[in-house]
């Protein structure tokens, strides 16, 4: 055989190549907070509400999530405002006491597809004044790649509470009195002092504390009623009531003001748009009917 020959009998030969690895893709991360309800509350002072939130790792792998908290509060006393309670618990971690220890950012291992549970808990201070605001902003970030980050913003105002007095009976008003004058300045709202709620008086303030010590002092007051009290409790009480409410037709009635100041009367008919009735005087030689505003009788005897 030729060396010519021989070379083109090795070009014919198969040359093995080499294998090639296949390409390994990136692990796709990502880290999401999540809420379970609103995050704009009002609380009144002393109470705490709790944030039910979420810390999802999205990834097929296992990350360390950076938790921040940033606090912003905005309130008119200033540097003299009394600090909120803010806090986080964890699962397998001890609780994260943000307003005590000032910590404001804590790392946290979360595997692959694993759900955290997070309960942000926010407390007003007993010396809030109305419509004093906290506001906290929760960011993760993975430490794996800080480009990858959420965030979840709560807000948390200060309302006034309404609280039940308990008084001697019969001195209710002499006890409104008397705390009106003495709270002044103390963030007391109102004080409802309704006349069918006997042995109460009804107070709304901020300062729940400096109110206890307040009545402690106040002549023929039985102290504060352990436990606060919602609006539909007293709506009723704030709603006038017609002149003519509790009167029909056939009631004898005294009539307590105007020419016939004294004189007994039957109800002869009922004018509720105009909040009148019209009588009929037992007394009068002739029976002439009598029209008088409803505040002007009462009742004595209710129509069977």
């Amino acid at each position: 055989m030729s060396l010519l020959e021989d070379m083109d009998k090795d070009e014919a030969k198969p040359v093995d190549k080499p294998k090639e690895e296949p390409l390994k893709s990136t692990p796709t991360r990502t880290v999401k907070l999540e809420t379970e309800d609103d995050t704009k509350r009002t609380i009144t002072t002393g109470v705490t509400t709790d944030y039910k939130l979420k810390l999802i790792n999205c990834s097929e792998v296992n990350d360390t999530v950076k938790l921040t908290v940033d606090v912003i509060a905005t309130t008119s006393l200033g540097e003299e405002a009394a600090e909120w309670d803010i806090n986080i618990n964890i699962p397998d971690a001890k609780r994260w006491e943000i307003s005590k220890t000032g910590l404001s950012d804590k790392e946290v291992e979360v595997e692959a597809n694993e759900t955290k549970g997070l309960n942000l808990k926010v407390t007003a201070p007993r010396g809030a004044r109305y419509g004093d605001t906290v506001t906290v902003v929760l960011t993760a970030t993975s430490v794996t790649d800080p480009a990858i980050s959420d965030s979840v913003t709560t807000r948390t105002t200060a309302m006034q509470s309404m609280l039940a007095v308990k008084t001697q009976i019969g001195h209710e008003r002499s006890v409104a009195d008397t705390l009106a004058a003495r709270a002044e300045n103390m963030g007391v709202h109102s004080i409802i002092c309704p006349a069918p709620l006997r042995g109460y008086v009804i107070v709304e303030a901020m300062n729940t504390d400096r109110l206890v010590e307040i009545v402690k002092g106040i002549r023929r007051a039985r102290g504060i009623v352990e436990g606060e009290m919602d609006f539909g409790e007293i709506e009723h009480y704030l709603t006038p009531k017609p002149l003519v409410s509790g009167i029909v037709e056939g009631d004898i009635v005294e009539l307590i003001a105007g020419p016939f100041k004294g004189e007994k009367a039957r109800v002869q008919h009922i004018d509720e748009p105009k909040e009148e009735i019209t009588v009929e005087l037992f007394e009068a030689l002739v029976p002439i009917p009598v029209t008088v505003k409803g505040d002007s009788v009462r009742v004595i005897e209710k129509d069977r």
